[in-house]
């Protein structure tokens, strides 16, 4: 392998630059206070974790894992999502809380990247984690939070798609049974022209092979649901429509259908959910910001079983989705002469009392001060006798 160039950074890693940073604190600081409005309190995990344990149990699939390993040569991974990390702290630390629990975070995430495709390998999330809670009404509510999160951030340009598992796999197990995997992975990668090949050189009855087809039209509003009841027979299939119906009406509860549409072809992991599932897509991006669903089999696997719903936010993505609306902070430049230093610095301190950002800068420092002045709202000169405005 050659020596990387000295700019070189590892394959998905990136840097963020100033105005970068500055856009994403914001939209942190406003997602967190909408968060907390609703009751959810934040907290924080390792950044390394066990592989045996959370790394296992993650919804990320295991080529995408950061390995390594510590001093007594236990297997570590920098953990690729937040949900399996708060399940290991809600059985551990948090074990003689009651249920349910509302709980949020915001961390960098990690998952490797096996070529350069523009996909970071680290990322920001923000999110929570609805522990506790098996009711309708708590999918609702998360659901209703993400689309509370993306306006209070400045997005209004948004679609949340809302599918089911259940149904999915209802239908999928119905008609091809065991040979429902290869399908399945065609919808979580989105291939639906792979979907249809496959279905098409399936030893299906044209009905069945209509009822598959089928399922990649179920997209819309909720008489999606009453197309949707008509490929489907079993018991299982039925009680996720159920739901979503009742999903539905919750939803219109909150006053945000307009925000959201039915894709109940919509798989998000071929195993780890087990109900509600969905996706939010803002601005022009052409890949999903924000997801999340139901998964009520991951807290036994840590010896605290519980039902659970919640959502992760890519803060990059939203960032790029918003653009460039987030009002920027007022800066600005005292550039000095040493004859007026102490004046300088008086005024600086002044201004940053009242909320300002100040830098002050000497003039003998300074090779080009009209390209200097550019990055500021306002310029001061503290030079000779006389303070003006540029």
């Amino acid at each position: 392998m050659a020596k990387p160039f000295m700019f070189e950074k590892p394959l998905g890693m990136r840097d963020t630059l100033p105005g970068m940073y500055e856009m994403k604190k914001q939209v942190r600081e406003q997602i967190e206070e909408e968060m907390s409005g609703w009751g959810y309190q934040m907290i924080e995990t390792p950044t390394l974790e066990y592989y045996e344990t959370v790394g296992v149990a993650s919804a990320i699939l295991d080529q995408q894992l950061f390995k390594l390993l510590d001093q007594q040569g236990n297997t570590l991974v920098l953990r690729p999502d937040m949900t399996a990390p708060i399940a290991r702290l809600v059985a551990s630390s948090m074990k003689g809380e009651a249920y349910p629990l509302r709980l949020s975070y915001q961390s960098n995430v990690y998952r490797a990247q096996q070529h350069e495709g523009g996909k970071p390998a680290e990322f920001e999330q923000i999110g929570v984690e609805l522990i506790g809670d098996g009711t309708v009404s708590a999918d609702g509510e998360v659901i209703a939070l993400m689309v509370s999160s993306l306006k209070r951030a400045g997005l209004t340009n948004f679609k949340v798609a809302i599918g089911h598992i259940g149904y999915v796999n209802a239908l999928l197990d119905d008609i091809v049974g065991e040979r429902a995997d290869a399908l399945r992975r065609f919808l979580y990668e989105k291939n639906y022209v792979g979907f249809r090949e496959h279905v098409k050189n399936l030893p299906l009855s044209s009905i069945d092979k209509g009822r598959l087809l089928g399922l990649l039209k179920l997209r819309g509003g909720k008489n999606t649901l009453e197309e949707a009841s008509k490929l489907i027979s079993n018991e299982k299939g039925t009680k996720a429509l159920t739901e979503l119906e009742e999903l539905w009406q919750v939803l219109e509860s909150y006053g945000i259908e307009e925000y959201v549409k039915l894709d109940l072809n919509l798989v998000l992991h071929m195993s780890y959910y087990t109900g509600a599932v969905f996706e939010g897509y803002g601005g022009n991006l052409g890949v999903p910001l924000c997801s999340g669903g139901r998964y009520d089999e991951l807290l036994g696997k840590f010896e605290r079983p519980g039902q659970a719903t919640g959502f992760g936010l890519r803060l990059d993505l939203l960032v790029e989705a918003i653009g460039e609306t987030q009002e920027k902070r007022k800066k600005t430049c005292i550039i000095f002469s040493k004859e007026r230093r102490a004046e300088a610095f008086q005024e600086a301190a002044s201004l940053r009392a009242a909320g300002e950002a100040v830098v002050v800068q000497d003039i003998a420092g300074v090779t080009d001060v009209d390209g200097m002045s550019e990055q500021f709202t306002e310029v001061y000169y503290y030079i000779g006798q006389k303070k003006g405005e540029a």
